[in-house]
């Protein structure tokens, strides 16, 4: 009798951390870091690598296309930042935000906005909270048991 997939070594689906750090003490780097990480661990995701941005200036930015890059490959699900403001400057975080989303990954920020509203989509504000957010486990995708 094979296992429970419970008790099997599966890989959840395949993320990259992103991380705009300019003038970042190293203390702080790790904790985002460990944040990440954590948040992946709870979701079940794969965190496959950080991509981190140390420059003021976003234009040709070597971490954002190595995080691009990284997309396009197939077991790629998508992004996790701490906050969607790691993107860069609002004009920045929303075209960079397209790119992502253009490339068939979502975009899982950590810290919503400050409306409540998830990075990728949502309700719009109004939405009575208990439509708005789902706790406990996701409904199971297929029930014949």
């Amino acid at each position: 009798m094979e296992p429970l997939t419970e008790h099997r070594g599966v890989r959840g689906p395949v993320v990259y951390g992103f991380l705009r750090l300019v003038r970042v003490s190293a203390a702080r780097q790790e904790a985002l870091r460990a944040s990440l990480a954590e948040y992946c661990h709870q979701h079940e995701l794969t965190l496959s690598g950080v991509f981190i941005e140390r420059t003021v200036n976003t234009d040709g930015s070597a971490a954002f296309t190595g995080l691009l890059d990284v997309l396009e490959l197939p077991d790629a699900y998508g992004v996790v930042v701490p906050a969607v403001s790691h993107l860069g400057p609002k004009s920045i975080a929303a075209a960079r935000q397209a790119r992502i989303t253009s490339a068939g990954a979502r975009l899982l920020a950590i810290r919503r906005p400050r409306d409540g509203r998830p990075a990728d989509s949502g309700p719009a504000r109004g939405t009575p909270e208990h439509v708005r957010r789902r706790c406990g486990p996701a409904p199971a995708l297929d029930t014949d048991t």
